[in-house]
């Protein structure tokens, strides 16, 4: 199988020149990962394997019962970046930090993966986000995220012409939450879509999807998708049906490719109406699950620029999951150039 494209690229202007390969829109986030046990999610009545989203009081309490922690720069989208920069792609990230401690973290950080990262850091009370993440033995992770700066991102904090200047605008459903970035990402796919671009949107957790479903359903039915990515539950909640390849398929009727993930049980895809499976890529031990859906859509974002068929899309995406699942944290600790390499050698 060859290269794919979009059917909606036979009237937009994608293949035109571009500076950038992905140019995201998340939160800025700093991730504070910590072992913990069931007994501790029990006791502070967390979801184990979720995603909540918590006040500054909740923060300061899971932080003091955490215990050692690494605190490392994340965010869905961020990762993301994280992952296609380590495969040689070219990219930018809009997110906003507060200029505290944790901000100069995360800027640094993403500075240094070489994502282009100009969104200036904002004064104030309100400090830089960071996501408590509880990991239990079984290598599941329960996120408890204070968004602090990140969810008041203004629309006039766009950068349009680095929105331009970029292949794919790759949007996270986690920052469709609050009033202020869902109105910026609206604007930012106008700019995207009015500049010949592709829009590319993950998901992210089942409760964003009950709280935005409309939203996100008159985003699909409005052709302003054109890479949709989900994991199995996602795609369910998001039209409300049980049956996966059903859920599958009445969205994929309506988006260009839609890529959902099975943990375990592999990947699906849907290109034009054609359907692609793929087995997940084996891994020693499941450490921590953090980041595993961001980075698989690194993988498949990185082999689908480069003009690679369905299948190697798929491939490169489960192989950047088992590399983040393998170790604690959302950002490669191998060389995934080298994973590439090996895999389509």
């Amino acid at each position: 199988m060859g290269p794919f494209s979009c059917a909606k690229e036979k009237h937009l202007s994608a293949n035109s020149p571009h500076t950038l390969d992905v140019i995201a829109i998340g939160n800025a986030i700093v991730d504070v990962l910590a072992r913990s046990d069931d007994g501790f999610l029990a006791e502070h009545a967390l979801t184990k394997g979720g995603m909540q989203l918590i006040d500054a009081e909740m923060a300061e309490t899971l932080y003091a019962g955490m215990g050692s922690a690494v605190e490392i720069s994340g965010g869905s989208a961020a990762n993301t970046l994280a992952g296609l920069a380590a495969l040689g792609k070219s990219c930018g990230f809009i997110g906003q930090v507060c200029d505290d401690q944790l901000g100069g973290v995360f800027a640094h950080d993403i500075r240094a993966m070489g994502v282009t990262f100009t969104t200036p850091a904002v004064s104030g009370d309100v400090p830089t986000a960071r996501c408590l993440i509880l990991v239990t033995p079984d290598g599941q992770r329960t996120m408890n995220t204070f968004l602090g700066a990140s969810q008041f991102l203004p629309e006039s904090a766009l950068d349009a012409d680095l929105i331009r200047s970029a292949g794919i605008l790759y949007l996270e459903g986690y920052l469709w939450d609050p009033e202020q970035p869902r109105a910026a990402m609206r604007a930012a796919i106008a700019t995207a879509r009015d500049a010949g671009r592709r829009v590319a949107f993950t998901l992210s957790d089942n409760f964003v999807i009950d709280r935005h479903r409309a939203d996100f359903l008159d985003l699909i039915d409005q052709g302003l998708i054109d890479i949709l990515f989900s994991n199995e539950g996602e795609i369910k909640s998001l039209v409300q049906i049980d049956d996966f390849d059903k859920a599958v398929a009445t969205v994929a009727a309506k988006v260009p490719v839609l890529v959902s993930t099975r943990s375990e049980n592999g990947a699906v895809a849907v290109v034009d109406g054609t359907r692609y499976e793929a087995p997940a890529a084996s891994v020693a031990q499941v450490v921590d699950t953090t980041g595993a859906g961001d980075l698989f859509a690194a993988g498949f974002l990185a082999a689908h620029i480069d003009g690679l068929g369905v299948e190697d899309c798929l491939k490169l995406g489960a192989a950047a999951a088992a590399e983040i699942i393998s170790h604690y944290g959302a950002r490669p600790e191998v060389d995934l150039k080298l994973i590439r390499a090996k895999l389509f050698a």
